[in-house]
């Protein structure tokens, strides 16, 4: 019968091979950890590897992701869907083990880590969405969402300032649920971390309401275990357990330095670690008594069949809100959703009004809002300005019948945003959240993160340009719409008018492969008349919005704000004789993607007269203009000033448009 320890160090012999086989990799995090992770998964930890999508699992998050290793043993070990083949290619073109951890890639995987401080955040979102779910679904007697989740971190991570701002709002939010496993090893690439990471650790976490079990014996199973325990009865606080460790534990001549960090041991001291840890077996052989000990295949199905019993006598006892579970946990939108979008629509072409867009954004939320329950939106303290909460949502952290879906994230962008992302990944919500254009900037690798893990969430982003005025350069955005749009996988609208807001709101809702930005202005903006066939083609990301007879001698592309500045252009160029077709483009990344033939009835090759124009760089828009276009465009910081006068400043008006367009026919 193998011993705890024997458990732990099958971890630590796969971590030490997969990357002395690489040559690459962290294997002193893994090495270092095993002891927790082995009390964790063994002990307490509830999920199911045949089913690794089950519902109401623990979450386990590792967010110093360096360490990959460990989940990527762990998975094996425990019975997912991860062969030894997979360990073998750690770190290689086409493996399911990556250099750190990457949803999607290997099952049990709940995020993509890596970026010291995110997976912390994400783990705090994932605790928000069990809170958000169990207050909306549990009734008396049937607690059918009831889980933990449980991230490792390290030093680094609780150096990142990530790690303020989502543990502050963590204690404040009670989440009692979420346990963080501080590995307290007191090295980082650089060494001995005394020179720069001196804060007392458990003091700050228990300045921030979490409850904190300090000087645990990291490599003593029965103080782990202890330890944990005592975490999971912290009743409405967070929990965080200070693990004191040796980094590359069971190394003779490494451990405890920064030499086991980020590299491999060596064939000689991988033989010598074997030596000192008692593990006579080849490189990636496991006995078999070993797998036994980690096979957590039984257990899982066992917990899972429970829960699903329960679950059964819950919709017997609730048969409504248990269809409504049911959808949600399927992630389907409501049945009625097409119809209230299709009716909301309508509804704004025909008031015809000009509000901002950012105005428009908070008339769509007053609709779907409570159309679509699963909907969570935030702000990052500015609520006020980005007009993110619908009439009516509910304030977490306020007793309601029907749980939260609204969170005030303080001035918090970057967790805002990384917690966004739990709460995506997690499943059942669509959450959303609103900050400035500008502030993006804040969040921009928390974004990055959503487009890589291709994860629906949405960023409501106003004063979208040099239109928010006298606040100016500060917070006036000129570089960060063309960046967004050069962000893989990321979805970015930019609305003329309200509906092309309603559009971008539906595409955002409906888009599940990866996450949306909608740039929203402070200013008014006129309503366009539109045909159907126009409408519809709003969704296409590029249309032609206003057209001329026979074909046209130059071509205008615009966006949001600035359509309008086009229009007014184009009909003062008419009246001079010069016929030019307007093409709005509210998404360019979704216009791109259109068939050819679609892309040549709106932008033909045939006319290389042409223009682009957007209160932002100019860089961007060359590809739709070419070489010998013209772009109206701002290539510098902005002004101090009403809008108006910055605009006119940097002449972005109707004047403008009209003299490129003679310059270039």
């Amino acid at each position: 019968m193998p011993t705890r320890r024997d458990l732990a160090n099958a971890i630590r012999a796969l971590s030490m091979d997969a990357v002395q086989q690489a040559n690459s990799g962290h294997p002193g995090m893994p090495m270092g950890m095993a002891d927790i992770a082995e009390v964790l998964w063994n002990d307490v930890l509830k999920h199911n590897p045949v089913n690794p999508h089950w519902p109401n699992r623990d979450r386990f998050v590792v967010s110093n992701g360096h360490g990959s290793m460990l989940l990527y043993s762990l998975l094996h070990l425990a019975g997912y869907d991860l062969p030894m083949e997979e360990l073998r290619r750690f770190r290689q073109l086409g493996s399911r083990t990556p250099g750190h951890p990457e949803h999607g890639l290997a099952p049990g995987v709940e995020t993509t880590t890596g970026p010291l401080g995110q997976g912390l955040a994400n783990a705090v979102g994932m605790a928000v969405a069990e809170r958000v779910l169990s207050e909306r679904f549990n009734r008396d007697g049937f607690d059918i969402v009831d889980h933990h989740t449980y991230v490792l971190v390290g030093d680094g991570c609780l150096m990142e300032g990530i790690s303020h701002e989502a543990c502050s709002l963590a204690g404040t939010m009670g989440l009692g649920k979420l346990i963080a496993l501080y590995d307290d090893n007191g090295i980082s690439i650089d060494g001995e971390v005394s020179g720069w990471f001196t804060d007392d650790t458990p003091a700050r976490f228990e300045a921030y309401g979490w409850h904190v079990v300090r000087e645990v014996d990291g490599h003593d199973p029965d103080a782990l275990a202890d330890a944990i325990a005592r975490a999971r009865e912290a009743g409405d606080q967070p929990s965080l357990v200070c693990c004191k460790t040796v980094i590359g534990w069971g190394s003779p001549n490494k451990a405890g330095t920064e030499g086991v960090h980020g590299a491999a041991l060596g064939v000689d001291e991988v033989a010598l670690t074997r030596e000192s840890i008692g593990w006579p077996h080849a490189p990636f052989e496991i006995p078999d008594d070993i797998y036994a000990g980690w096979n957590a295949k039984q257990r899982g199905e066992d917990a899972e069949a429970a829960w699903r019993e329960l679950l059964e006598a819950y919709n017997q006892a609730h048969p409504g809100v248990g269809a409504e579970f049911a959808r949600v946990v399927r992630n389907e939108l409501p049945a009625s959703w097409s119809a209230t979008v299709e009716q909301l629509l309508a509804v704004t072409d025909e008031a015809g009004e000009s509000p901002a867009t950012r105005a428009a954004s908070k008339a769509v939320l007053d609709v779907i809002g409570p159309a679509v329950p699963e909907l969570i939106g935030g702000s990052a303290d500015l609520t006020g300005s980005n007009l993110t909460q619908y009439n009516g949502s509910a304030p977490f952290g306020q007793s309601t019948a029907g749980g939260a879906s609204y969170i005030y994230y303080g001035v918090r962008e970057f967790a805002m945003a990384a917690i966004m992302n739990g709460i995506a990944l997690h499943g059942g919500l669509i959450p959303y959240g609103g900050t400035f254009l500008m502030f993006s900037e804040y969040a921009r690798n928390a974004l990055r993160m959503a487009a890589l893990m291709r994860i629906r969430s949405i960023l409501v982003l106003t004063h979208d340009s040099v239109g928010l005025g006298e606040d100016g350069p500060t917070h006036q955005a000129v570089e960060q719409a063309a960046t967004l749009r050069l962000m893989p996988n990321m979805s970015v609208w930019r609305p003329a008018d309200a509906v092309e807001t309603v559009v971008a709101w539906k595409a955002a809702v409906e888009r599940t492969d990866g996450p949306t930005c909608l740039l929203l202005s402070r200013q008014g903006l006129p309503h366009t008349p539109r045909s159907q066939t126009q409408i519809e083609n709003i969704g296409r990301g590029g249309y032609i919005v206003r057209d001329c007879a026979g074909v046209p001698q130059a071509i205008v592309i615009a966006t949001g704000s600035e359509v309008s500045v086009a229009l007014e252009a184009a009909r003062a160029l008419e009246a001079d004789g010069i016929s030019v077709r307007i093409v709005s483009m509210p998404n360019t990344r979704v216009f791109d993607g259109q068939p050819d033939d679609y892309r040549e009835t709106v932008l033909p090759q045939g006319v290389t007269a042409r223009v682009a124009i957007e209160a932002g760089v100019t860089d961007y828009w060359r590809k739709y203009v070419g070489l010998n276009g013209a772009v109206i465009g701002i290539d510098a910081f902005g002004e101090s000033a009403p809008a108006s006068d910055v605009f006119e400043h940097f002449g972005i008006n109707a004047a403008s448009v009209a003299a490129a367009v003679r310059a270039v026919i």
